[in-house]
């Protein structure tokens, strides 16, 4: 079932959004599809790996690495370091999230993460897990925010991207949503299904501004 914004939302998304250039696109929104969605995200299976691994270095094998089996493998060790928590206090609140989750307790969930946030607002994995679920509800407003959190802490998020283009898509703004998906395959440049996005969007976007 489709969430409805609140009356009170509406400004937080016009606010969200405006600061982005993104106001007039959500007046053609169309109404939100009533099925489960989810931002971009970790794996299921992750490798252990050291805390203190290079991320740069990671960074520069993924985007040289000579085939899918290749980069995926260093893709989840890239999320492997991203998942780390911080604290044992943070692991138990995002483990008890993700429990939450699973039995469909989406505001528990949102709840546990706020208070991972406000214990370690440098885990940037709280912040993206927040997005997805309220990506979850539509509330494209609050989601954005929280991937805007993403992204000011990582810039190379590639998942953080992916979800901003397809949040841009949602509400219409097909310029932006390239953008972002470009930026997401220049960090990561063997993600699934998003250099189909960057070709469709290409043709409608490039096309119409000549």
């Amino acid at each position: 079932m489709a969430v409805r914004f609140p009356l009170a939302r509406p400004l937080c998304l016009a606010l969200v959004l405006g600061a982005a250039g993104l106001a007039p696109a959500v007046a053609q929104q169309a109404e939100p599809p009533a099925r489960q969605k989810k931002l971009p995200e970790a794996p299921a299976k992750l490798p252990k790996v050291d805390r203190t691994k290079n991320l740069d270095f990671l960074f520069g094998a993924l985007k040289a690495a000579p085939d899918e089996v290749s980069a995926k493998h260093v893709e989840a060790r890239i999320w492997a370091i991203w998942l780390q928590t911080p604290s044992d206090t943070a692991a138990l609140l995002m483990s008890r999230a993700k429990t939450a989750v699973d039995a469909k307790k989406i505001e528990v969930a949102i709840k546990l993460l706020d208070s991972v946030i406000k214990l370690r607002p440098d885990y940037i994995e709280a912040w993206n897990r927040r997005a997805t679920l309220y990506y979850m509800q539509n509330d494209y407003g609050r989601s954005l925010a929280d991937i805007q959190q993403v992204l000011i802490r990582e810039p190379r998020h590639f998942g953080a991207l992916a979800g901003l283009g397809m949040i841009m898509q949602e509400v219409g703004n097909e310029k932006r949503a390239l953008e972002a998906y470009r930026k997401a395959l220049d960090v990561n440049p063997h993600l699934e299904k998003i250099p189909d996005q960057v070709k469709a969007l290409t043709e409608k976007v490039e096309g119409r501004d000549i």
